[in-house]
């Protein structure tokens, strides 16, 4: 019976004068989200709500394109949740008799059981000769006729079913099920950032709590051939792939790393490497967001986590470039981020025991405050410092 899906919003809710904006953004990124599995709905925004119709001849969802739908809606950021429904006309006695059509399917799932039930009313058309209470009271009185009064328990908290009915000036429409969405604003109304995406837990979920927030993000990754295998890029490309299902697809750029990490080792103090590393991830990452329009940098530092990532240490590689940086997980534990990690679906890539850059010729004793007076005076020990980075940003390989 399903004609079209109610998708709600909430922070966008509350913006002033640019609410038309972020809400033409959430229009456009359901269309994307839809458009391999349901080219032919419609999406349309009418005051507060936007709605998908399934512009077909039937003028119904398909119960598996529903499915589909219901899967590719949770991952559009911007929607705080949705619901299939039935698209009606402002009558309540249409209201009514489609109420008891509804109703049987959802109680067949508890035979033998007494639900407990409640009614959801919300009436937004002034016009309308009844309140959201007396709606309510009507379809209870209706259900509990069709359906017997013993053979359910009104629960206003806890419902097993819950019947919402929404009373516009357009329309009324009537739904059963309520699927929570990721939240957050739209991608795409905010400024595109680049993420440093290695293969560990955080970073990917620094990128998806970015993304959360309307940023777009490109990726670049670091690798360190022939020291590190094939297999530490084929990683973090899988960790991407999943992490473009948040948005339309970022690219992947790929860096390596190795000749830098041969000079720091050959020149510069072993207790540094990491914080040299690091510093030197920076300014690629800079130059290739400037190059390339990105407005931040983003990272999955997580204050206190390891060696480079302790205030002072964090200090010294931030100075290294003229740039933002966001980090989304600075005051994170571990545990928080392998949540979000498995709810986003990248647990179980980031899993994988694969070498990463940051192992090569790593420190047996890494430096946990090292002054940036220090880290330029081992910087400087390099013949070349400049040039060899120049020469890694020229052989970047992209995934478009």
């Amino acid at each position: 019976m399903y004609n079209c899906i109610i998708c709600r919003y909430h922070e966008i809710a509350t913006k002033g004068n640019n609410r038309n904006m972020f809400e033409k953004c959430l229009v456009e990124n359901i269309r994307h989200a839809l458009r391999e599995i349901a080219p032919e709905c419609r999406v349309k925004r009418i005051r507060g709500r936007v709605w998908i119709e399934p512009g077909n001849a039937e003028n119904v969802f398909a119960a598996e394109i529903l499915d589909a739908i219901n899967v590719r809606l949770a991952d559009v950021f911007g929607l705080e949740s949705y619901s299939p429904a039935v698209l009606l006309p402002v009558d309540m006695d249409v209201i009514r008799e489609t109420a008891l059509k509804l109703i049987p399917q959802a109680f067949e799932k508890f035979a033998g059981k007494i639900p407990k039930f409640r009614i959801r009313a919300r009436r937004s058309n002034k016009r309308f000769p009844m309140t959201s209470r007396e709606i309510e009271i009507d379809l209870v009185s209706a259900v509990a006729g069709k359906m017997g009064s013993g053979s359910f328990k009104i629960d206003l908290d806890e419902a097993d079913i819950t019947l919402g009915c929404e009373v516009r000036d357009e329309f009324s429409a009537l739904y059963l099920d309520i699927f929570r969405a990721s939240g957050g604003l739209p991608v795409g109304s905010n400024p595109r950032v680049l993420t440093l995406l290695s293969g560990g837990i955080d970073s990917p979920v620094a990128a998806w709590q970015i993304m959360k927030r309307g940023s777009p993000t490109d990726f670049i990754t670091f690798h360190s051939a022939p020291y590190t295998p094939p297999e530490t890029v084929d990683k973090v490309r899988g960790i991407a792939a999943r992490l473009n299902r948040f948005q339309r697809k970022g690219r992947l750029f790929i860096v390596n790393l190795a000749e830098f990490q041969k000079a720091v080792r050959d020149n510069c103090a072993e207790r540094l490497r990491t914080v040299l590393y690091r510093r030197a991830m920076f300014r690629i990452a800079e130059a290739v967001a400037r190059r390339e329009d990105c407005k931040a940098l983003v990272t999955g530092e997580a204050l206190g986590q390891v060696a480079s990532q302790t205030v002072a240490n964090m200090d010294t590689i931030n100075r290294a470039i003229d740039m933002l940086v966001l980090r989304p997980l600075v005051g994170a534990d571990k545990l928080e981020a392998i949540a979000i990690a498995e709810k986003i679906g990248t647990m179980k890539q980031s899993s994988v025991q694969v070498p990463d850059s940051c192992t090569v010729f790593a420190p047996s004793n890494p430096a946990t405050s090292a002054p940036v007076d220090l880290a330029l005076k081992e910087e400087a020990k390099i013949p070349g410092y400049a040039a060899i980075l120049e020469k890694i940003i020229d052989d970047i390989e992209i995934d478009a």
